[in-house]
């Protein structure tokens, strides 16, 4: 695994700044995998991402549809894996397939199969308080590295 880098987000829109930025440096076939609590603003990152891709879509936790998928420069496959137990859930979901048009970003990515993590850049969302929340991040290999470059250069949210 590559060094782990923390980012601070004081507000919603800070987190969603976050992820605003970080969507420049995102291509087709990219995994970016979110860990956090319930509330530690993981989908307010999607949001942020979606609206740097030149979205218009609205952004919701897919906890009970799995996947919800958004137009935009590079589309967007938004996933919660919350409600599986494991990996092994996952191979109905079409990843891969998915993967081939689009980057994943998954909510509770610790779930998702091995070959996938290894790929991925894996971001922690630590709640510290009501509003603020301690972004680790981390790549194994492969674009994960390089989008884990790119978060390092990303300017602290204001």
């Amino acid at each position: 695994m590559t060094g782990s880098l923390d980012k601070r987000s004081t507000s919603a829109e800070q987190t969603e700044q976050l992820g605003e930025a970080l969507a420049a440096a995102l291509q087709p076939g990219d995994v970016i995998a979110l860990r956090g609590e319930l509330g530690a603003g993981k989908t307010r990152f999607v949001a942020g991402l979606a609206r740097g891709l030149a979205s218009d879509s609205r952004v919701r936790s897919p906890s009970f549809t799995l996947v919800h998928t958004h137009e935009a420069r590079v589309r967007l496959h938004h996933l919660d894996l919350y409600r599986l137990a494991s990996a092994q859930e996952t191979d109905g979901l079409g990843l891969e397939e998915l993967r081939e048009t689009g980057a994943l970003v998954v909510e509770w990515g610790e779930r998702l199969p091995a070959p996938l993590l290894a790929e991925a850049l894996m971001l922690a969302a630590r709640v510290i308080d009501a509003d603020t929340r301690e972004w680790s991040a981390s790549a194994w290999g492969g674009r994960g590295k390089s989008l884990l470059e790119a978060w390092r250069s990303l300017p602290e949210p204001q």
